[in-house]
């Protein structure tokens, strides 16, 4: 992710097909704001009904946090890296393990820097010949240097919670899946070079996702809706609703944090709005029009509006907490679940 934009009106209902290019437009259109200038929205009053007894799905912490450590321990997940290269090997040969039907899409772009550097976009599909579907997506690369830093500015960081963090959920939910099909068709997609943008270039930012998004993995591929994790892991982690998010899908994401809530991890998904920001999601809708919302940590403590390790070498193992995964894990797991 990289930049907060401004607020948008608030729409009253989701979003149609003959809604996208106006939406389009109006993210086009708006001013970009760096993340100190973050906005923030009342809190939401997302209906639910705390009546309504919901399933509590199996979904292991334990799994999960051991899926971020093996990526960590490959190295700095940079592109033209070995570490590159080995652990998108890893990402596909995991998912075809857990009986996904797995394409990779191996292309090269070009970076803010001039680099011209792989791209392994990893998609692994459940059900596929099923048209009611819904896209779980995480960037799995790390970002080659640390620029929030106060040393070694110039070095590749590990990357743990950003991009790591949500590849290691989403691992388990594909085991899941594996163990107990759920009755919509899933896919998930492990989007390659996010984070080798430059403050100030937005669209340097999201390289795999824009690719996949112009050239999608399968002809007239669609999903009706769609979750990106993106820094999913942290100890105490708050994921307000990012702003974009309730504009593109309002009906998903009043969903979403009400089947936390439900579950008990109100703490974790918060009722509070915050202004737009810049990620896959936003190119997953702008290009492809799926309508995909944004779990994000969001932290309103910070100069920069995110976890205090972002960006720098304080993102290492000590910033993944089991109770955060679970939290998300339960969350979105239900989701697909309660379709």
């Amino acid at each position: 992710m990289v930049a907060f934009i401004s607020k948008m009106e608030k729409m009253e209902k989701q979003p149609t097909m003959w809604n996208f290019n106006l939406l389009t437009a109006l993210f086009f259109c708006m001013p970009l704001f760096a993340c100190k200038n973050r906005g923030n929205q009342p809190n939401l009053d997302i209906p639910q009904d705390v009546t309504k007894v919901i399933e509590r799905p199996v979904f292991s912490s334990d799994s999960a946090y051991q899926f971020i450590q093996h990526q960590v321990d490959f190295g700095p997940r940079v592109p033209g890296s070995n570490a590159q290269k080995a652990c998108a090997s890893w990402l596909e040969d995991k998912l075809k393990q857990y009986g996904a039907e797995v394409q990779v899409q191996n292309t090269h772009v070009t970076t803010a820097k001039g680099d011209h550097v792989p791209c392994y976009n990893i998609i692994g599909s459940y059900q596929p010949n099923l048209k009611e579907r819904i896209l779980l997506a995480s960037h799995w690369d790390s970002r080659p240097w640390a620029d929030q830093d106060s040393s070694n500015r110039e070095t590749p960081i590990e990357g743990a919670n950003d991009g790591a963090s949500g590849v290691g959920v989403l691992l388990e939910i594909a085991r899941q899946i594996q163990l107990k099909t759920p009755e919509i068709g899933v896919d998930i997609i492990f989007f390659d070079v996010e984070d080798s943008g430059l403050p100030n270039s937005e669209e340097s930012y999201c390289l795999g996702s824009q690719y996949w998004s112009k050239n999608p993995h399968k002809i007239n591929y669609f999903a009706q809706n769609g979750i990106l994790l993106d820094m999913v892991g942290a100890p105490n982690a708050t994921f307000a609703i990012e702003g974009g998010s309730y504009q593109i899908n309002p009906t998903l994401v009043n969903k979403v944090w009400d089947i936390a809530s439900r579950l008990g991890y109100q703490n974790y998904f918060v009722k509070s709005k915050k202004a737009p920001i810049i990620d896959d999601h936003y190119y997953v809708y702008q290009n492809a029009k799926i309508p995909m919302i944004d779990i994000i940590h969001l932290d309103p403590t910070t100069i920069s509006g995110f976890g205090e390790y972002w960006h720098t070498h304080r993102d290492n193992m000590d910033a993944i907490d089991k109770k955060t995964l679970q939290a998300v894990g339960e969350t979105v797991l239900a989701t697909i679940r309660n379709k």
